[in-house]
C-alpha cells in the first residue's frame, strides 16, 4: 500500500508519538484531529478535522486513505457508540487497512471494564471488511504517577497481583512499524507489554529509580477504594468509578499479567 498514512490521537502521547516516528522515516501523513491549532508541526503532514461521532467528517477526513491509526478515544460514557462511528465511516471511505490500539485483556467480560469497550470496537472492525491489526496494550507504565494522591501514594485494591505494564513508547514504535508495513500484520492481533511481571509496589519502585522521585503503593478493599474515590471525586457516574477501581482488580485476578 502507498500513500498517506491517516493518524487519529496525534495531540496525544501515544498518537503524537507515532506521528513522529513516521515522519522521521519519510512518510506522508494525514493528522485527523478536532482541533487543528492543535495538529504537531511535522513534514509532508496535512491535517483534516473530525471528531469520531461524526460520520460525515470522517469520511471526508479519510477519503483517498488506504492505511489508518485509530487510537482509541478518552473515556466517556459514548466512547463505544462513537468508535463505531467511526469504524463505519473509515469503511464508507474506502480505508483499506485500520491498526486500533486497543486493551491487553479485552472481552466481553473483561474485569477492566473499559477493556469491554476495546472488545466491542474490534468486533466492529472485524466485521467491517477492512483489513486490521489490533494493539492490545497492557496498563501503561509511564501514567502510574498520575494515579498518585499529593503524597505520592497510589491506592487500590491489586494485593499482590501483577502486571507486565508497557511504556507508551514503546508501544507508539510497534504501531509505527505496523502502519509502515501493513500488509505483513493484516489480521494480527498483538498483546503489547513490558518485558517483566510487577505488582504495583514494584512498578513504582523503577518508576522511582527511572524519575528520582518517591512513590509507593497501600493496598485497599474493594469497599475502600469505592469509599475513597467518591470522596475525592465526587459527582462522577456509576461507570467511571466501576473504571477507576476495575484497574486494581484487574490485575489482582491476574488478567493482566500477559
Amino acid at each position: 500500500m502507498t500513500g498517506r498514512i491517516a493518524l487519529t490521537g496525534v495531540t496525544g502521547h501515544l498518537g503524537g508519538r507515532v506521528a513522529a516516528l513516521l515522519a522521521e522515516r519519510g512518510h506522508p501523513l494525514r493528522l485527523v484531529v478536532r482541533d487543528p491549532s492543535r495538529a504537531p508541526d511535522l513534514p509532508d503532514a496535512e491535517v483534516a478535522v473530525a471528531s469520531y461521532d461524526d460520520a460525515a467528517a470522517v469520511r471526508a477526513a479519510l477519503t483517498g486513505i488506504e492505511v489508518a491509526l485509530m487510537v482509541s478515544a478518552g473515556e466517556s460514557a459514548t466512547r463505544v457508540a462513537d468508535h463505531l462511528t467511526f469504524v463505519a465511516a473509515a469503511a464508507e471511505a474506502g480505508v483499506r487497512h485500520l491498526v486500533y490500539t486497543s486493551f491487553a485483556a479485552a472481552a466481553p467480560d473483561a474485569v477492566f471494564t473499559l477493556g469491554r469497550d476495546h472488545w466491542a470496537t474490534e468486533q466492529a472492525i472485524r466485521n467491517s471488511g477492512m483489513n486490521f491489526t489490533l494493539l492490545r496494550d497492557n496498563f501503561y507504565t509511564d501514567v502510574l504517577p498520575e494515579f498518585a494522591d499529593a503524597d505520592g501514594v497510589v491506592r487500590g485494591p491489586a494485593a499482590d497481583g501483577r502486571c507486565a505494564f508497557v511504556v507508551r513508547d514503546d508501544i507508539a514504535a510497534v504501531a509505527a512499524a505496523v502502519l509502515a508495513s501493513p500488509t505483513a500484520h493484516a489480521g494480527r492481533t498483538y498483546t503489547l507489554t513490558g518485558p517483566d511481571s510487577l505488582t504495583f509496589a514494584e512498578a513504582l519502585a523503577e518508576v522511582n529509580a527511572a524519575s528520582g522521585r518517591r512513590y509507593r503503593f497501600e493496598d485497599e478493599t474493594l469497599e475502600e477504594a469505592y469509599a475513597s474515590r467518591r470522596r475525592d471525586w465526587p459527582g462522577h457516574e456509576d461507570w467511571e468509578y466501576d473504571a477507576w477501581v476495575s484497574t486494581y482488580v484487574a490485575v489482582a485476578s491476574g488478567r493482566s499479567r500477559a
